[in-house]
């Protein structure tokens, strides 16, 4: 954790009047990914797990389909590169480029959907879930996070079965959080379908392509769902779950893969 947070001297003001302390603030870094000497793109995120970063946006955006594509990855920290070099050429990646870059603030990263991936595949699974087994990883999920608890300055996302949590991390960033988890599962070789994601953000449609690609049938958040993302789901086949709290959640679609007591 001490690579990510920065301390800064601050003046704590209450109504009985200023006292003069520290704060733990966490850290922001600009990382641009190249792929095959092209720059791709630019995300401001946390400076952790960039390699896992870099390749699962690659794979989010459909510019990288396995881990055997890969010939090369070049990490560089301190300036905050991520290098990628994969087999063929880079036709495919300069047509996304030109044709379906996307960039806006309010925390949404670069994007490479387009209306198309609208009518990406369904996600068939007949996998269930009880609720008790929903409010139990949730639980777990809120305390993965030293550095949320210290900072309260990113967000975590998580891969997970209907009994724990397989691989976790974090970022400044909800969309670096959830592309993190896939980066280092295709690098790896963690399998996802089948699988559960969990994340701090709200959910909208770009987590939803995200997680379909996966072959993901369950989406659970603490926060709260955009109506595009609740048509994106019932689109793709997916399970919204979402605004966990305590023994209460509110399930938008699919509710048949959510069990409860007496069914």
């Amino acid at each position: 954790m001490i690579n990510s947070i920065e301390t800064f001297p601050i003046q704590r003001v209450t109504k009985e009047g200023k006292e003069d302390t520290e704060d733990i603030v966490t850290r922001e870094l600009p990382l641009t990914i190249i792929l095959n000497n092209q720059e791709l793109v630019t995300l401001l995120c946390s400076p952790t797990d960039l390699k896992y970063l870099a390749i699962g946006f690659l794979a989010s955006e459909g510019l990288l389909k396995s881990k055997d594509e890969i010939r090369k990855i070049m990490v560089d920290d301190l300036r905050g590169l991520v290098r990628v070099e994969t087999e063929g050429d880079n036709e495919h990646a300069s047509e996304l480029l030109f044709k379906r870059l996307i960039t806006s603030g309010c925390g949404r990263g670069a994007s490479f959907y387009s209306a198309a991936d609208a009518t990406g595949q369904k996600v068939e699974s007949q996998m269930e879930i009880s609720a008790d087994e929903i409010f139990a990883l949730v639980n777990e999920f809120q305390h993965g996070s030293q550095l949320y608890l210290a900072t309260h300055g990113v967000h975590s996302a998580a891969l997970c079965d209907r009994k724990s949590i397989l691989v976790f991390n974090e970022d400044i960033g909800r969309h670096n959080a959830i592309d993190k988890i896939f980066g280092r599962c295709l690098l790896e070789d963690i399998p996802t379908d089948n699988r559960i994601v969990i994340t701090s953000g709200r959910i909208t449609s770009e987590i939803l392509h995200k997680v379909a690609k996966r072959g993901i049938p369950i989406i659970i958040s603490i926060s709260a769902p955009t109506n595009l993302g609740v048509r994106i789901a019932d689109s793709l086949g997916i399970t919204l779950i979402a605004s966990v709290r305590g023994k209460k959640m509110k399930v938008y679609t699919y509710g048949w893969r959510v069990a409860v007591d007496g069914e």
